[in-house]
């Protein structure tokens, strides 16, 4: 069996490993009944597996589609721009292959030192993928953005394909025409409509990126779908939350940190498992923001609190208590010392 290894030549870290972030329980090997898969034991001979980039302007809709192509919910999802800030792998399970897509943090003009940072992980991912997939929104023109991205793109070795998303949003007569104008933008290997929200194209995307992975034994296990850490997952829904319905300024400002997650024992002759109590940070830039995110009475985080349980809840397999707490670190976005502590 061939060894797994990333694009950069080490190791994927399986949960429980080393710089997984997941610790195991010695006695299930399992973290609150997340099932961790299996090793793939066999694989036919002509199996491809690989790594695919997701990339793009802010907001053009590679989280959602990373979510249809795994099947699952992996990264989180929000109308504002920039909600991805790292570099999320998703895996697709396929009889005759597994693509990790990596979907990466918008491509922008950076204003702050976290900007700066976030470009910098996407020209790290596209170091060492198989295929660069440059998402366009179907109801967007092409702009500067999308050919600033092109030139970050051209010197490197993966295939280029073209992924046109939010197809549900515009008309057959729109989509031809930005169908053409794509064309005319790039020598793309491949030019892909899809509907992530409806779920149109889906197959015939993932068709398109695994032909294009090289011939090799599979990277991950069977059942393994990320390899997102569980304190980041549970970070992430949490800011997820935090971001439905605030001001435009306030997503930027936001950060999320697990301060800690420990076993809760239940009372003598319960039989009930022990709760997960997790203690969570809401970092904000300014004092402004923290009433913002509290709410009057505290009724804007005791919702974030309602909507972040309930998907780590479901993530999890087990009943958590989630205590948020907001705290102020001013101008945390452009501050190197700050940034290493939230792990940017």
């Amino acid at each position: 069996m061939g060894e797994p290894t990333t694009p950069d030549g080490g190791f994927p870290a399986f949960p429980g490993e080393a710089g997984s972030g997941v610790e195991l329980d010695e006695d299930t090997n399992a973290l609150a009944g997340v099932d961790l898969g299996h090793l793939v034991e066999d694989w036919p001979e002509d199996f491809r597996a690989g790594f695919a980039a997701l990339v793009g302007r802010p907001n053009t809709g590679k989280s959602t589609l990373t979510n249809a192509l795994v099947g699952e919910k992996i990264a989180i999802t929000s109308d504002r721009p920039q909600t991805t800030r790292r570099a999320v792998r998703g895996i697709v399970h396929r009889p005759d292959g597994q693509i990790v897509l990596v979907d990466t943090p918008g491509m922008h003009r950076p204003r702050t030192l976290l900007g700066e940072r976030l470009n910098d992980v996407v020209r790290e991912t596209l170091s060492g993928v198989d295929v660069i997939a440059l998402c366009l929104p179907a109801d967007e023109k092409i702009g500067p953005g999308d050919r600033h991205l092109l030139t970050e793109v051209a010197d490197m070795r993966g295939d280029l394909v073209a992924i046109v998303t939010k197809t549900d949003k515009v008309s057959r007569k729109t989509l031809a025409e930005k169908l053409l104008s794509v064309s005319q933008l790039a020598d793309f290997a491949e030019i892909v409509p899809v509907s992530s929200v409806k779920g149109e194209q889906i197959d015939v995307l993932s068709d398109v990126l695994l032909a294009r992975m090289p011939l090799s034994p599979p990277l991950y296990p069977t059942g393994a779908n990320t390899d997102e850490s569980v304190e980041v997952t549970i970070a992430e829904l949490v800011r997820e939350a935090a971001l439905e319905g605030v001001r435009d300024e306030l997503p930027h400002s936001l950060a999320v940190v697990v301060d800690e997650m420990v076993e809760r024992d239940r009372a003598d002759g319960d039989t009930r498992p022990p709760v997960l109590a997790i203690h969570v940070s809401v970092v904000v830039e300014r004092d402004s923001q923290k009433a913002i995110v509290i709410g009057r009475g505290g009724s804007r985080l005791r919702e974030v609190g309602t909507r972040a349980r309930a998907g780590i809840e479901e993530k999890l397999g087990r009943k958590v208590f989630l205590d948020l707490h907001v705290r102020v670190a001013k101008d945390w976005q452009r501050d190197p010392r700050q940034l290493g502590r939230l792990g940017f």
